[in-house]
C-alpha cells in the first residue's frame, strides 16, 4: 500500500537520490583515455607526496635520536664512570647488563643497561614470580625487590641504569621516545592489541614513564603506549623528552 502524502502537506515525497558533484566529475573524468591518465598521475603525485613527509618526519625522527644520544653519552661520561666503579666495588660483578630485548616488529636487539641487580637475578626471578606486584601478569615488579642491589636501588630510581641504552638509540636500535622494549617471554603472552606497541620504534621514555612509570598497570601502558603511536611526531617526542627530565629528578613510580 502506497503512503498518501496528501493527508500530510508538510511532507514532500522524496526525489531522487542527489549524487555527489566530485563522483560525477570522476565519471567523466574516467570516461575518456586522457581522463584514466589524469586521475592516474594526480593518484601517484599524493602517494608520492604521503611517502616524502612520512620519509621526512622519519628521517627527522632519526635525526634528533643521533644529536641526542650523542650529546647523552658526551655530557654523562662522569655518571658513567662513576657508576661503573661503584658497581663493580659493590660486589665485583659485571657492570653491565646485557639483555635480549623484542623491538621494532618484533625484531630482536640487545639492550644495555647498567647492572643494578645480583648476578644470578634471572635464575632467582622464577622463584618470586608469586610475589609480582604487577596486575595482569605480563611484567614482573616488586617494589622490595631482594636481587637489586645498594647501588641498584639508587641508580633505578634516578634511572641512572637506563643511560647505556643512548647507545643503542645512536646505532638506531632504539629511539629517545618510544614504547618500552618488552623481553620475548612477555611478548608471548601478549594479546593481538597488546602487540601494537611493536608498531613502533622502541625508545627510553614513552608516555607512561611521565605519567606514573611502575605506577600504571600494564593494561594502561599498553593504552598509553598505543596513544604514542596514533599521535607520534617530532613536537611530541620533544614534548615527552622535556616532561621525562622532572619525572626521572622527582623519582616518582620507579622501582
Amino acid at each position: 500500500m502506497a503512503f498518501d502524502f496528501s493527508m500530510h502537506k508538510d511532507l514532500k515525497p522524496p526525489g531522487p537520490p542527489q549524487i555527489p558533484a566530485c563522483t560525477i566529475d570522476y565519471w567523466i573524468r574516467s570516461s575518456t583515455t586522457g581522463g584514466r591518465l589524469s586521475l592516474r598521475i594526480r593518484l601517484q603525485a599524493k602517494l608520492w607526496l604521503w611517502k616524502t613527509v612520512l620519509f621526512l618526519a622519519h628521517g627527522l625522527k632519526r635525526v634528533l635520536d643521533i644529536a641526542g644520544s650523542s650529546a647523552a653519552l658526551l655530557g654523562a661520561s662522569p655518571v658513567f664512570a662513576a657508576t661503573a666503579l661503584l658497581i663493580k666495588k659493590e660486589d665485583g660483578g659485571p657492570v653491565f647488563f646485557k639483555q635480549m630485548r623484542v623491538g621494532y616488529h618484533g625484531k630482536l636487539f640487545p639492550m644495555w643497561k647498567f647492572r643494578s641487580m645480583v648476578v644470578n637475578a634471572d635464575a632467582i626471578k622464577d622463584k618470586l614470580k608469586e610475589q609480582n606486584e604487577m596486575q595482569g601478569g605480563v611484567l614482573f615488579k616488586m617494589k622490595d625487590d631482594p636481587r637489586i642491589t645498594r647501588v641498584g636501588k639508587f641508580i633505578r630510581k634516578y634511572s641512572i641504569d637506563e643511560l647505556p641504552q643512548f647507545w643503542n638509540v645512536l646505532v638506531g636500535e632504539m629511539s629517545l621516545v618510544g614504547p618500552r622494549p618488552p623481553v620475548p617471554r612477555e611478548v608471548a603472552e601478549y594479546s593481538a592489541e597488546d602487540r601494537q606497541r611493536l608498531l613502533a620504534k622502541p625508545g627510553i621514555t614513552c608516555l607512561w614513564q611521565v605519567s606514573g612509570r611502575s605506577e600504571i598497570d600494564f593494561a594502561g601502558q599498553v593504552q598509553l603506549d598505543l596513544a604514542y603511536i596514533r599521535s607520534s611526531s617530532v613536537w611530541t617526542d620533544l614534548k615527552l623528552l622535556f616532561l621525562t627530565i622532572p619525572a626521572v629528578l622527582l623519582g616518582k613510580g620507579a622501582y
